[in-house]
């Protein structure tokens, strides 16, 4: 027992101060600052004049002014300039940056209002969509002065339909409810494929590299294999849970100190105003039993190769199987309560991922939950029992070994043993 914790504390503590988690770490700190404090970051750099400035050339001299004046409630920050120069003109003035675009308005064989944009390039359709948006208004208002519809009558055709989105069950999320987790949920199943895949293949390459260097000939004869195993594999975790443990607590200040802010837009798309903490709990659980589980799969998957080149290509379809549920889980954000995430969340090597996507965005009772953690627990136990077998006799296989099939040769090695 005393060599085993020895090899978690140098595995931790190796790993810990090694140059790639280190920086691993600050890149995602950083990610987590810039997340945390966007709307600081937009107001930062909006500064100055942030107004987007369109001149008009306006041939039906009708719809400039009502047109200015319903873009006013649509978006403020778009001003209108009404100009009187030829087209050439103006192409130079948006060359030279001093509007973004030029609109040309003019009226229709039906007295309506049509327009033409022009841009130097169409990627701000959000532009272009709010001044089509403010014209179609004026265009309606043109029409219904044409038809004698008062402005009464106008509104009332205008008015959008009521329609409300209830939910049978007591305890359902509403609509809105739904949007936030969705964001919340996205942002977490992405740091959880990334920290399995990450963590679960740093075992790996870890344990092939001591092959290939000829340590491993030397900690077998100092510890048994499965206490070096376990030790790998843990100290991975407890490397990977000090990580978020860095994360959480700067992501926690941060969302603290700006709390006040984080209100609408970005934060209220994805779900930050309103954190809870079981959906924290669950992804912690989740990512911890995840990696468990694939770690182990890759630590034995490690010891088949001797050369680190070959490690890659053996831990291949590991990395499949991991990509196969995120896209699952991916497919399942519009519509969690789908059979096909029901059946897959119940799958061990999907568990992690969908799983969480179901707990994280519905409201199902505590069991199920549970029900996911058990089946992960027991997979690991099982993945752990086959996988301490196949690496006893997987580290003393050398020569090129980049095949599944080698997976019998370990086994019977490890009898031998």
């Amino acid at each position: 027992m005393n060599r085993f914790g020895i090899m978690l504390g140098h595995a931790y503590m190796s790993k810990l101060k090694s140059k790639s988690f280190i920086i691993t770490t600050v890149i995602m700190l950083i990610g987590v600052l810039i997340l945390g404090n966007m709307n600081r970051i937009i107001d930062l750099f909006s500064g100055g004049d942030t107004k987007d400035k369109i001149a008009v050339i306006d041939e039906s001299s009708t719809v400039f002014d009502p047109l200015q004046q319903q873009l006013k409630s649509i978006n403020k920050d778009i001003q209108l300039i009404k100009v009187d120069k030829s087209e050439a003109d103006l192409q130079k003035a948006v060359n030279n940056k001093k509007y973004k675009a030029y609109l040309i308005i003019s009226l229709d064989q039906s007295q309506l209002p049509k327009a033409v944009y022009k841009a130097p390039t169409l990627t701000n359709t959000e532009l272009s969509g709010q001044l089509a948006q403010a014209l179609q208004t004026v265009k309606a208002s043109m029409a219904a002065a044409q038809l004698n519809l008062s402005a009464d009558k106008l509104a009332l055709l205008n008015s959008p339909v009521a329609f409300k989105e209830v939910s049978l069950e007591n305890n359902a999320k509403s609509a809105e409810e739904l949007a936030q987790a969705r964001g919340l949920v996205y942002i977490l199943l992405f740091a959880i494929y990334f920290a399995v895949i990450f963590y679960a293949s740093m075992v790996g390459m870890e344990i092939a590299t001591e092959k290939a260097s000829r340590v491993m000939e030397i900690l077998i004869s100092s510890a048994s294999p499965t206490q070096q195993m376990f030790a790998k594999i843990i100290g991975g975790a407890l490397l990977g849970l000090t990580q978020m443990a860095f994360l959480l607590a700067v992501a926690y200040f941060t969302i603290k100190q700006n709390l006040g802010e984080m209100e609408g837009g970005f934060f209220e798309f994805f779900g930050f105003s309103d954190i809870k903490a079981s959906t924290i709990i669950y992804a912690i659980v989740f990512f911890l039993l995840g990696y468990l589980l694939f770690a182990t799969l890759a630590a034995f998957l490690g010891s088949l190769v001797s050369r680190i080149e070959d490690a890659q290509q053996m831990m291949m379809p590991m990395t499949f199987i991991v990509m196969i549920g995120f896209f699952i889980a991916m497919s399942g954000l519009n519509n969690p309560s789908a059979g096909f995430v029901t059946v897959t969340s119940y799958i061990p090597f999907f568990t992690p991922m969908i799983m969480f996507l179901r707990v994280g965005m519905l409201d199902l009772p505590l069991w199920v939950g549970l029900s996911g953690i058990a089946v992960l627990i027991i997979s690991i136990i099982i993945m752990a029992i086959i996988g301490a077998r196949i690496y006893r006799g997987g580290v003393l296989m050398y020569g090129k070994s980049n095949s599944l099939k080698n997976i019998k040769k370990a086994l019977q090695l490890s009898k031998n043993e």
